[in-house]
């Protein structure tokens, strides 16, 4: 796979409504579409051409995923489930609509996996990552559900293209609870880290 491919990528925040209607009648960008129906489908994450988008609920409406046409790798990830990964050529103007049906995989977490960690990090949209492993997004650990880990030492790290990756690593005993707290700072999309390019 090329180390650059070309990627457009419009999200929320840097666009402005003067400009949306540009690419609501754009003719020469695909776009990307998900239809999720489980709350695993719904918040797992996305990657196209080896680079995180954000998780499959958030790519819609003014953060809907529109790239350049051409060949393009599309992988959807999910703990504990089998990843969709599919190859599309995309036409100008092309909407290309995917149905999620993920499988869940014949992996299953460790029954020692007894400590809690939880995670509250701006942006929530950030991928979080476990000793290299995907491991969800920050809204996914932030206050309801806890991530559970085996006793031991965890690299722990929370990436998203366009700011500093924070990395940490936790120590855990059996059934300790831990929280980390960070804010992620700007910075080039080309600081996030080999970690949000993994396949």
């Amino acid at each position: 796979m090329p180390a650059r491919k070309a990627l457009l990528i419009v999200a929320a925040l840097s666009i402005t409504a003067a400009i949306s209607p540009i690419y609501a009648e754009n003719r020469v960008l695909a776009e990307i579409q998900f239809v999720a129906h489980s709350t695993a489908e719904k918040t797992a994450g996305v990657w196209v051409d080896g680079q995180y988008v954000g998780y499959v609920k958030e790519l819609n409406g003014n953060k809907k995923l529109l790239i350049l046409p051409g060949r393009h790798e599309i992988l959807v990830r999910q703990p504990w489930y089998k990843d969709y990964l599919e190859q599309a050529i995309l036409e100008p103007g092309e909407v290309h609509t995917i149905q999620l049906a993920l499988m869940r995989d014949a992996r299953t977490p460790p029954k020692d996996a007894t400590g809690e960690l939880t995670i509250s990090a701006t942006p929530t949209r950030a991928a979080v990552f476990v000793d290299e492993q995907f491991a969800g997004h920050v809204d996914e650990f932030d206050g309801g559900k806890a991530m559970l880990l085996t006793p031991g030492q965890h690299h722990v790290r929370v990436a998203l293209p366009g700011y500093l990756p924070f990395e940490t690593v936790v120590a855990l005993r059996p059934h300790q609870k831990l929280k980390i707290e960070t804010e992620l700072l700007r910075g080039s999309i080309v600081e996030a880290g080999s970690l949000v390019k993994q396949n």
